[in-house]
């Protein structure tokens, strides 16, 4: 199994399956490609018929799209808690990760995911605070209602949790302000060992994408 993915310090699609994988205990091949630069989009298209990163490569299955390529994984290791157990939490699980995949645009366009950088107060305007507003709405209710017996948002650690995870990196970097029960949340994504794998990962890499580098600067 090999999964394709872009750099780790700006690649927020690719972090969401690599986190679930490793959370889950899936051994695969990572295959690092740097966007952005020169020989990108060809080295993408060997293994990707979008054209974008992550895609998974299993045996003769090829799989592109972050929550296509989760729920992959979640029919291929159905002994794996993917998504919680329950059936009503799986349900807002899904709904939550679905929301995630389709929407928060402002959020993404304004706050990009840059794991180096401390840009703390930028990207704020009216589009960004409502999806900021929305994500720490989807947090405390997920905790208060569903996350008795673990720290993570459906107790568990799930996929919702991988599609949220860029999220709580992009909070830190642009320093947004989160009450005790998102804070809480917060800090458990991030001292995920595998979460500081990634960042260790992305922090040593030498690459930069200037539009995204000196946005704030």
């Amino acid at each position: 199994m090999q999964l394709i993915i872009g750099n780790q310090n700006y690649s927020s699609w690719s972090l969401r399956p690599w986190l679930a994988l490793k959370q889950m205990e899936v051994k695969f091949e990572e295959i690092r490609i740097p966007l952005y630069e020169p020989n990108s989009a060809a080295a993408i298209a060997q293994y990707s018929p979008s054209g974008r990163v992550p895609v998974l490569i299993d045996g003769a299955q090829t799989v592109w799209d972050s929550l296509a390529i989760l729920e992959y994984l979640a029919e291929r290791y159905p002994e794996q808690p993917w998504w919680p157990r329950d059936l009503a939490a799986r349900t807002q699980a899904r709904c939550i990760s679905a929301e995630m995949h389709a929407g928060f645009f402002a959020l993404r366009e304004q706050m990009p995911m840059n794991c180096r950088a401390r840009f703390p107060g930028q990207g704020r305007s009216p589009a960004t605070d409502r999806d900021i507003a929305r994500v720490r709405q989807i947090w405390s209710r997920c905790r208060e209602q569903w996350g008795q017996g673990g720290a993570f948002l459906f107790g568990e650690f799930s996929i919702a949790d991988a599609m949220y995870a860029p999220v709580v990196l992009r909070f830190v970097t642009y320093g947004v302000e989160l009450n005790a029960i998102e804070q809480a949340y917060r800090e458990a994504v991030l001292n995920l060992p595998a979460l500081q794998d990634w960042l260790a990962a992305g922090l040593a890499e030498t690459e930069t994408i200037a539009q995204y580098d000196t946005l704030y600067a």
